[in-house]
């Protein structure tokens, strides 16, 4: 399996918290560091847009929430030319260890 994001893909959030993108930014969303991550600003609603610039077979969705700091009602969402569609809700346990949270192929 290859991974659809990297270092090139264009990708938003909605907050950083106390605007500190040094210490919480979104670069740190697919570092692959332990010790790293996105922090948000506190409400809701929470979301991160990633533009793949082309189309896609995406087969999986990983997702890690630091224990304290999980969502609690989230959903996937893909960008189909001009709607977007709902994939599925999902609602993570709140534990600091990877949680598949989307599982099957969808063309994007």
């Amino acid at each position: 399996m290859t991974a659809v994001v990297d270092g090139s893909t264009r990708v938003r959030v909605s907050s950083v918290l106390n605007r500190d993108t040094k210490q919480f930014g979104k670069k740190y969303l697919f570092d692959g560091e332990e010790d790293t991550c996105w922090n948000s600003d506190q409400g809701s609603p929470q979301w991160i847009h990633i533009n793949l610039d082309s189309d896609c077979n995406v087969e999986e969705v990983q997702i890690k929430f630091q224990g304290g700091f999980a969502g609690k009602d989230c959903c996937l969402e893909a960008h189909n030319g001009e709607e977007i569609q709902k994939i599925m809700d999902f609602y993570p346990e709140d534990i600091n260890s990877l949680q598949i949270s989307f599982q099957n192929s969808i063309q994007l």
